[in-house]
């Protein structure tokens, strides 16, 4: 009988309140989801997309990451480890003005989810892209490893996100 991981019951948490969302209270529309193993290093990640339903501007996804380290030291019980999953958050969006944007952004952050880690923001543009656009990666790390006793937490983890959906929609 299969014995489902940490991972595995983290990412259908997670899945089942953000479909609610999506399917019951049509507040985000999700936009892509990724359930992947990498064979080479045995690793699993899990990734959800999604964006407010009235408001494009900005993506969000939600990434749930277990390594061989966390996958083995559950499955096999090894003494003295914490098994758990890396989750992060990141924010897709456009930037005109970096200085002014990025800073704004970064205070949104602040405010909302409390980091122990500046939030990384990675700008890209296109060579010979006249409108000088910036695509913006945001990601909110986390220190911590979570597992099943962080369940209670996943809805209001995902309040955070809708409720940082709606701020960086608005700038």
């Amino acid at each position: 009988m299969f014995d489902p991981t940490i991972f595995d019951n983290l990412k259908v948490a997670f899945e089942n309140h953000v479909y609610d969302l999506d399917n019951l209270n049509r507040e985000i529309d999700i936009t892509n989801r990724q359930d992947l193993l990498d064979l080479s290093l045995m690793s699993r990640e899990f990734v959800i997309e999604f964006e407010l339903v009235d408001q494009q501007e900005v993506k969000a996804e939600i990434v749930l990451e277990a390594t061989l380290k966390d996958l083995a030291s559950e499955i096999l019980e090894t003494s003295g480890e914490s098994p758990g999953c890396t989750l992060s958050v990141r924010f897709h969006m456009v930037v005109e003005d970096i200085e002014d944007e990025c800073e704004l952004i970064d205070e949104i952050l602040e405010n909302i989810w409390k980091p122990d880690h500046r939030p990384a923001q990675t700008l890209r543009f296109t060579y010979g892209n006249a409108h000088n656009e910036y695509r913006n990666t945001v990601e909110v790390p986390f220190n911590h490893k979570i597992n099943e006793d962080h369940m209670d937490q996943i809805p209001e983890f995902i309040d955070h996100v809708v409720q940082t959906l709606h701020e960086l929609n608005e700038l």
